[in-house]
């Protein structure tokens, strides 16, 4: 019978552990320096290596050639420990022995002394699951252990272990192992299995495995069940109910193009898939995530990153207020989905919801943009006068630019006109926008003619941008809108009256 992947390639030594190379360091050097320690915690999510630890740890301390960080693997203790047959080991799982007699029955166990080793290790797995008088019995020993006796104790919930255990034990934290890392363990795994496979599999099922190693193998043996023996792309994503690249692709084309159409009919041709649509928000989120990323730091994306290709593509065509709006309708229309009439209703809620709440200057109608103004007539080689300082909130209006090249004009003053040359400043907290500058100079020579030449620096405001007029022309609009309502007789008797207050928050002047 063939053994399975998480079993046959579990670690038998602290150099095969993958991911928690904090921990192991401290280990071998304990064990190395002999300075043993009688009681250890190691905390963290399933599938990280925690009792995986404990056992290399109980061949450490009972391994024939002495107490070391490198068993041999070879002597009867150790072969007997790997097969769970040492009869000075003892594995308790707390999740089905809470109960204080269990307890209490172990620690009698424990006076005696080891009959095949050098120590007794008990190793209780999700130690959080012991009753308090469990924890009360177990805690004397824990004050007063015997010489011969070492406790190994392993929980995913720390939290919910007694300070008074947690202060008497070594605690490790062991963290969720990275993608990167998991995704070498698998292609270690199938080079040594002689398995064909497909390189793109592989980032697949470590995402799935979300940091557990041991996940990871079990979805390993999955693929290689559902590929015939061969784990592929294609089959993998199918096993795994992976919304393909092709859609998300699609929804963030069309919520760059303001395409509502475009969104509706990706639905429901990944409803027709039978896709998961929370699984499509999660991995919509973490796309929008790399975007921004992309567009904070460029070159931040990694060179292997399946999605990179789009996410350069997309960096520059959404403004960075559009995908920290987006990524944050994802989150929450995800938390949403279980109340909404159905997935498909809460999915497309979603994404209209992204259309719908698009910053200022970017309220195209879903499925148009915004036209932009025809150039007028102009013989060929002509060139057209640039406008004058106060001109270039009329000029950037006609351009009817939106995303990052959009934000780019809204945010720069026009400083000199020289002939054909446009020279612009921009505040600091808006130069990352700089980058997009040939398409803004694209724009200005589709609307102006061919000849443009465009410089863009970085200085002090002074207030003279159409996003800074805009927003001028707001607060006066609400200023005037809460002096109205202020100064209604009606409003005024009812301050008067009931010795209430205008929330000026509360009103929205007509635009």
């Amino acid at each position: 019978m063939t053994q399975v992947l998480a079993r046959k390639w579990r670690p038998r030594t602290f150099a095969e552990l993958v991911g928690q190379e904090h921990v192991v360091r401290a280990l071998e050097n304990a064990l190395a320096q002999q300075r043993l320690h009688h009681a250890y915690l190691f905390t963290g999510t399933r599938g990280v290596g925690k009792t995986t630890l404990a056992r290399i740890i109980a061949k450490s301390l009972n391994c024939e050639t002495g107490v070391t960080p490198s068993p041999c693997g070879k002597c009867s203790a150790c072969t007997e420990i790997e097969s769970g047959r040492f009869i000075d080991l003892l594995e308790l799982d707390a999740a089905s022995n809470t109960q204080v007699d269990n307890m209490r029955e172990l620690l009698e166990y424990a006076l005696y002394a080891p009959t095949a080793g050098r120590y007794k290790v008990y190793i209780i797995d999700e130690v959080h699951m012991l009753s308090r008088s469990a924890f009360n019995a177990m805690l004397k020993t824990l004050e007063e252990p015997p010489e011969h006796v070492k406790f190994v104790l392993a929980t995913t919930e720390p939290q919910k272990v007694p300070v008074t255990v947690l202060s008497r034990c070594l605690q490790f934290n062991l963290k969720q192992i990275p993608q990167q890392q998991i995704r070498d363990r698998l292609q270690h795994v199938l080079d040594a299995e002689g398995l064909r496979y497909e390189a793109g599999a592989l980032p697949l099922l470590a995402h799935a495995a979300q940091g557990s190693l041991r996940d990871a193998l079990s979805l390993l043996d999955q693929a290689i069940a559902h590929g015939g023996g061969a784990v592929k792309q294609e089959s993998v994503r199918a096993m795994l109910g992976v919304v393909g690249q092709e859609h998300l692709h699609a929804i963030l084309r069309a919520l760059a193009g303001r395409d509502g159409p475009g969104l509706i009919a990706e639905a429901a041709r990944m409803e027709a898939l039978s896709l998961s649509f929370e699984a499509t928000l999660q991995d919509l989120g973490s796309l929008l995530h790399r975007v921004a990323l992309e567009q904070t730091v460029p070159g931040a994306v990694a060179d292997d990153d399946l999605d990179r290709a789009l996410i350069e593509e997309l960096a520059p065509q959404l403004a960075p207020e559009d995908v920290q709006l987006y990524y944050q309708i994802a989150l929450q229309g995800r938390a949403d989905l279980g109340l909404a009439p159905d997935e498909r209703a809460g999915f497309t809620m979603t994404l209209m919801r992204m259309l719908a709440f698009a910053p200022a200057g970017q309220e195209a109608a879903a499925g148009q943009r915004a036209p932009r103004a025809a150039a007028p007539a102009t013989p060929p080689g002509s060139k057209k006068n640039l406008p004058a300082d106060t001109g270039w909130r009329e000029l950037v209006a006609q351009l009817g630019l939106t995303g990052a090249t959009g934000q780019l004009a809204q945010h720069c003053e026009l400083v000199t006109r020289d002939g054909t040359r446009l020279e612009l400043r921009i505040p600091q907290a808006h130069q990352h926008l700089i980058r997009y500058q040939d398409r803004l100079k694209s724009a200005l020579e589709q609307c102006l003619g061919p000849g443009v030449r465009l410089t863009i620096r970085t200085a002090d405001s002074a207030g003279a941008s159409p996003a800074a007029i805009a927003d001028r022309e707001r607060q006066q609009r609400q200023a005037q809108a809460v002096a109205a309502i202020e100064q209604d007789p009606f409003v005024r008797e009812l301050v008067d009256t009931f010795d209430g207050r205008v929330v000026g928050s509360s009103i929205k002047p007509k635009e």
